[in-house]
């Protein structure tokens, strides 16, 4: 992604994707709570001018936001405090030909360098990973029960070595658009939805067991070590259940697979 840049400072940059549905239910999954969850990370939103928008991407890793604008289902401006200063960052949809919905994110700030703009194309490459969950849940799950988790290891090889290991504990070959789990790994079926590159290992799945529902596995560097993160979104009226049942089997599996570096 590229950052652009303005003649006053303003520099900003944007990633976009076209969804299923109406205006309304695109808002419904993009600006509530339950909604967010669904297919971003657990999430909460008062849906008001001046209220406040919390995203847990994990311990030390929270987003919050206050609102500044609202206009359901069209559009709506958050503020944030992170390094260069206040962040704005814009939401909006637009009606597409074929019952489909674009959906625009644009975060804006003002700085005299370049400093922070690697971070922010990293946000909007970010994005893009989560934009194809979201396409997946109103795709297949829109407005369903859901429950899901996050969880994270660590490692102390390359990002290649730790994608390689992951794969080899769960007997998942990289090669294949069904897969199925070894029977001492934690349980997990599906069709692939997307694979990525050896330079960006992640592995996206409609997933058919333990529930209905995606999974969304991925490495990256992270100061000295390998972050591996494990997310997992479940619908249906079992979802709940199967979601407490699979977060425990993927933190034994986790433990035993890449126990936590010395240096950490």
């Amino acid at each position: 992604m590229v950052v652009r840049t303005g003649p006053s400072g303003r520099r900003s940059v944007s990633a976009e994707v076209e969804v299923p549905g109406t205006p309304e239910l695109v808002w419904a999954a993009i600006a509530t709570g339950p909604g967010m969850s669904s297919w971003l990370v657990p999430s909460t939103c008062d849906e008001r001018v001046g209220g406040t928008v919390r995203n847990d991407f994990g311990p030390g890793m929270e987003s919050v936001g206050t609102i500044r604008k609202w206009g359901p289902p069209w559009r709506f401006i958050l503020e944030s405090e992170e390094g260069p200063g206040t962040i704005t960052t814009e939401w909006s949809v637009e009606i597409r030909p074929r019952r489909k919905c674009g959906v625009r994110v644009v975060h804006e700030w003002v700085a005299s360098s370049d400093a922070w703009d690697s971070q922010f194309e990293d946000y909007a490459y970010g994005w893009q990973a989560f934009f194809r969950i979201l396409r997946l849940y109103l795709t297949h799950f829109a407005g369903q029960k859901n429950a899901g988790f996050q969880l994270r290891a660590f490692s102390g090889s390359s990002p290649l070595k730790t994608w390689s290991a992951l794969l080899e504990g769960l007997d998942i070959r990289d090669d294949t658009r069904q897969v199925a789990t070894a029977p001492e790994a934690p349980t997990l079926s599906g069709k692939v939805e997307r694979q990525g590159t050896d330079a960006n290992p992640e592995l996206l799945l409609l997933l058919d067991r333990p529930a209905p529902g995606l999974a969304h596995l991925f490495v990256m560097p992270m100061a000295e070590h390998v972050l591996l993160s494990v997310r997992y979104y479940l619908f249906g009226e079992q979802a709940s259940e199967a979601a407490k049942a699979a977060e425990r089997e993927w933190s034994d599996w986790l433990a035993r697979q890449f126990p936590a570096p010395m240096s950490w």
